[in-house]
């Protein structure tokens, strides 16, 4: 077992290309390589490969994980998409840690050259880097299990996918741009990845580029400090098809959206496709330049909604036919239920009671699955208050705290009382007069009465009703 063990270890480093360093015990070296073992079984093997196999292990200590990335670009996407995985494997084995800490290493970057890898690493790499001038600026890289046949579709994301679909397959630029919007862990950068995997099996000779909103901000500001905004300029030359995530990062960056509009606009003009995805719609972006949200607006934009439950249910059952365990209907039907907002969440959760059953050699059940979830359903089971409500109302409508409380009455501040009031009535215990009391001291008579107009409205105002739904499912993903 130990001299299993000593080879696991030295083909991690080889694999690294540098000793892993320890802390005290080579038994963390070994741990290390068991999680990258295990991660490989719930991301597939290409994305350990481009993603977890140029990180350095660093120490265990002190509850946290220290590893080393070569480039900062890399230290982000493991921090975002990969971190909270390694932990709980890490965590399942024997030296718990509570988070995962990506330091930026340049010394640790190694030479990948693809002729030096085998043809069947070639083609499961063949979409990580895109082939064109701007992939060798910008490294662009497409997460291997973020597929089409990946993506489990339903009412809330139908459309994006067929929109996806439609450019994917024809390479033809349509809808431009094409923009995503909805909340964290619905699919928008699955689709997006997607897209870029099937333009560059179908259309092998377009140049795809796909760029998280603060990597284009961090190449900006260094063409602009190196003064070679030349070589910016003249990455996006010859893209066909740019990506552009989470644009809401370079909000209140007035020379990085000064730089995008320069390139939207030149893209556009050229033909070429744009997809923005976003957690807003255009409309709602703060803090973009008002020609900026024009833009953006001005193709189709798509509304990617939270999963219902025969979504849920359907994509936990399509995560379960990929691992190594009999996952019951019960523990599917019970996480569905459980987990409403977020499919990301939904699918590191079973992904969590997957790994604790193979690492101790348990069956899955019900009964294990409350066990081992218990600290995440109590998150879930928090308890709304007033204080909450009035801080998502007031986020979002663009209105201040202090309105809650205030005596203004003009429509656009007095409306989202009516929504906060009633909200309170309906998600927490509070009385009429508790509930009057939090807005300013108001009578129970008026709490009421905002009820009253609020419940009116929500049967002859589509607007005011699919306000308040959106508002109550921001509640719930707090």
């Amino acid at each position: 077992m130990m001299q299993s063990q000593e080879s696991a270890v030295e083909l991690s480093n080889q694999v690294n290309g540098a000793a892993l360093e320890t802390e005290g015990s080579a038994a963390y070296d070994a741990q290390w390589v068991k999680t990258i073992s295990l991660l490989e079984k719930e991301i597939g093997k290409a994305s350990v490969t481009n993603w977890i196999h140029p990180l350095i292990f660093i120490s265990s200590k002190n509850n946290i994980l220290t590893l080393s990335a070569p480039t900062r670009f890399l230290a982000d996407w493991v921090r975002s998409h990969y971190a909270d995985a390694i932990r709980r494997l890490w965590s399942a084995q024997a030296a718990p840690v509570s988070s995962v800490e990506v330091k930026v290493d340049p010394s640790t970057m190694r030479e990948t050259a693809n002729q030096d890898k085998p043809a069947e690493d070639q083609k499961n790499t063949a979409g990580s880097t895109a082939a064109n001038a701007a992939g060798d600026y910008f490294e662009t890289r497409f997460d291997p299990s973020m597929t089409f046949d990946s993506f489990v579709t339903g009412p809330a994301n139908e459309l994006a996918f067929a929109a996806a679909k439609r450019i994917s397959q024809s390479g033809e630029t349509v809808f431009n741009p094409l923009f995503f919007y909805g909340g964290v862990g619905i699919g928008k950068t699955h689709l997006m990845h997607a897209i870029g995997w099937e333009l560059q099996e179908m259309h092998p000779g377009k140049n795809v580029v796909y760029l998280s909103a603060e990597k284009f901000m961090y190449h900006f500001v260094r063409a602009l400090r190196e003064k070679d905004m030349v070589s910016f300029k003249d990455a996006f030359r010859n893209v066909d098809i740019l990506m552009i995530d989470d644009i809401q990062f370079i909000s209140g960056k007035k020379s990085t959206q000064q730089e995008f509009i320069h390139t939207f606009n030149a893209m556009m003009d050229q033909g070429k496709q744009l997809i923005i995805a976003a957690d807003k719609s255009p409309a709602e972006l703060e803090g973009l330049d008002a020609r900026l949200k024009s833009r953006l607006g001005g193709g189709l934009s798509v509304d990617i909604q939270p999963a219902d439950y025969d979504l849920r249910r359907r994509i936990l059952a399509r995560k379960a036919e990929n691992t190594a365990q009999d996952v019951p209907d019960d523990v599917l039907d019970y996480l569905a239920d459980k987990i409403a907002t977020n499919v990301r969440e939904l699918e590191g959760a079973l992904n969590r009671v997957v790994a604790y059953a193979e690492l101790m050699n348990l069956s899955v059940t019900l009964k294990q699955t409350e066990k081992i979830l218990s600290d995440l359903f109590r998150a879930y089971d928090r308890k709304i208050t007033i204080d909450d409500i009035q801080n998502a109302v007031t986020a979002f409508y663009g209105i201040k705290l202090s309105d809650m409380s205030s005596a203004r009455r003009l429509r656009a501040v007095a409306r989202p009382r009516q929504v906060a009031m009633y909200l309170s009535k309906q998600m927490t215990s509070c009385s009429l007069p508790e509930i009057g009391r939090s807005f300013g001291g108001r009578d129970h008579t008026t709490v009421m009465h905002a009820v009253r107009k609020i419940e009116e409205l929500l049967q002859s105002d589509a607007t005011i009703a699919d306000d308040v739904d959106r508002i109550e499912r921001n509640l719930k993903s707090l």
